[in-house]
């Protein structure tokens, strides 16, 4: 019944293309929200006996401690949902109460992944950035897409080209790339991971995520030593991204110099119940960028014209006008 349950909810992620499941205590009962670009929506209400038996049962599949409700634990396991493999990343935490929560992703192979653009001429960009070499940077909440966008480009390179991914941890399955995961516990930090793949002298390095100095300045030797490096770091706008690595210790010259082009990432629903990307695109000189704020105004005239062309309402437009 609960086995039954588990898999019945995972293939409703998967065809409703959710990247997360998460169970957790509601007042008296559990529910179980699928989480999309735009957010969280509730798909199933659950007795408090069956969210906890839920929960264990996952936990059990995962080889996590089913009697610790508590304390953090982290977990994972490879299921065949609907006749496809489909690996998952748990999560699980117990709150004040001692009433256990789990977030599970899912991590869907690439050729699952789905990937709309709500100005396609955006995308045509994104391509001649990486015909260029250098640093492309994405910038947007979490949530936003900007794995999707990054594996779609790196996959289309992929034809020709070789393809290194180093994650924290890994999202998307990509057997064609060499994918690599840090683990601080084997002192596989993303920049020794960074040293290993340059060795392995791929032409497409990705990397993950950029946290610390160590990492953004392996990352910009990167760029500067004539690869293709795709990167997301945290930033509220594309031009913010300069600030961010300044802030990490990365001077303005050795930036003007490996940076190709940014891209500041949303996915907006669109008026017929979907999701789209819309980016933020900058490029140039980025010394010119670190007193800008904000959005560009190619943002706001890319809302205005998806509102009058009908592919977003006027609320989705209003709502989205600050990034």
């Amino acid at each position: 019944m609960i086995e039954e349950l588990g898999e019945t909810l995972l293939s409703a992620a998967m065809a409703s293309g959710s990247s997360d499941l998460h169970i957790q205590p509601v007042g008296d009962n559990y529910k179980v929200f699928e989480h999309h670009g735009d957010g969280l929506s509730v798909v199933k209400k659950l007795s408090m006996s069956e969210g906890q038996q839920l929960i264990a049962h996952f936990k059990y599949r995962a080889n996590m401690a089913i009697t610790e409700t508590r304390r953090p634990q982290l977990g994972a396991l490879t299921l065949e949902v609907d006749g496809q493999l489909i690996h998952l990343r748990l999560s699980s935490v117990g709150n004040f109460i001692n009433q256990e929560s789990i977030v599970i992703r899912l991590l869907l192979p690439l050729k699952e992944q789905r990937l709309a653009f709500l100005v396609s001429s955006q995308l045509i960009q994104l391509r001649q950035w990486c015909d260029q070499r250098g640093l492309v940077l994405f910038a947007g909440p979490t949530g936003s897409g900007k794995t999707s966008t990054i594996y779609h480009l790196a996959k289309e390179l992929s034809r020709t080209l070789s393809v290194l991914a180093i994650e924290d941890p890994t999202e998307i399955v990509a057997p064609d790339f060499l994918q690599l995961q840090v683990n601080p516990a084997a002192e596989m930090s993303y920049q020794a991971l960074i040293k290993v793949a340059l060795r392995h002298r791929p032409e497409v390095l990705i990397v993950g995520e950029i946290r610390d100095r160590e990492t953004a300045k392996a990352a910009v030797d990167a760029a500067l030593s004539g690869h293709l490096v795709l990167s997301s770091v945290h930033a509220q706008t594309a031009k913010g991204t300069v600030t961010r690595l300044n802030q990490l210790g990365i001077d303005s010259a050795a930036l003007n110099q490996a940076v190709t082009g940014v891209a500041y990432q949303r996915l907006l629903p669109t008026a017929n119940g979907d999701l789209a990307a819309l980016l933020d695109l900058a490029d140039g000189p980025v010394e010119n960028w670190q007193h800008t704020l904000g959005m560009t105004p190619q943002w706001e005239e890319n809302l205005a014209d998806a509102r009058r062309n009908g592919q977003i309402t006027a609320k989705v437009c209003q709502r989205f006008k600050a990034g």
